[in-house]
C-alpha cells in the first residue's frame, strides 16, 4: 500500500492550487510578450493579480473552516471570470492572437470546473453516525481524493 506524503500547508496537496499556480505562470510569461506603454503596464498588473488571486484565495480558504473554505472558493471563482474579462480585452486589444485568447479561456474552464467540483464536494460534507461530519482536514483528504478524479 502506497503512503501519502503531504506538505506541510494542505492546499499544496490539492491539483487545483497547482494549476491555479500553472495558469499564473503561463499567463505571465504571455504578459511579458506586451509592448511597454501605460495602458498595458496596468493591464499587466491587473491581470497578473486576478490570476494569482485563484491561487491565494484557495490557499486562504484552506485554513480556514468548512463553509469559510467554500467562501474563498467562489472568491477564486471570482477572480476566475475577471482572467476571462482581462482575456478578452487581450483579443479585441490586439494584445493575444486568437490561439492564446484559447488556451486561456481553455485553462480558465478547467480551473473553473475544478473549484466547482471542489465546492460541490465540500457542501456535500460526509455523514457519520453521529450526524454531520465537520473535521475541515477530513473534508480536505476527502477533497484531494475526490480531486483526483476530475
Amino acid at each position: 500500500m502506497e503512503n501519502k506524503v503531504y506538505n506541510f500547508f494542505r492546499f499544496e496537496d490539492l491539483r487545483i492550487y497547482h494549476k491555479a499556480l500553472d495558469y499564473s505562470r503561463w499567463i505571465n510569461s504571455h504578459l511579458r510578450l506586451m509592448l511597454n506603454d501605460a495602458i498595458s503596464d496596468q493591464y499587466r498588473i491587473s491581470f497578473s493579480q486576478s490570476a494569482v488571486n485563484i491561487a491565494i484565495n484557495i490557499a486562504e480558504g484552506s485554513g480556514r473552516n468548512k463553509s469559510q473554505f467554500v467562501y474563498y472558493l467562489k472568491m477564486a471563482k471570482s477572480a476566475v471570470r475577471e482572467c476571462v474579462v482581462f482575456t478578452s480585452v487581450g483579443l479585441s486589444e490586439g494584445y493575444f492572437s486568437e490561439e492564446v485568447h484559447e488556451e486561456s479561456r481553455n485553462y480558465l474552464i478547467e480551473i473553473s470546473r475544478m473549484v466547482g467540483a471542489l465546492i460541490t464536494s465540500l457542501q456535500k460534507g460526509r455523514r457519520t453516525d453521529s450526524g454531520e461530519h465537520d473535521d475541515h482536514d477530513e473534508m480536505i483528504d476527502s477533497s484531494l481524493d475526490d480531486e483526483h478524479e476530475i
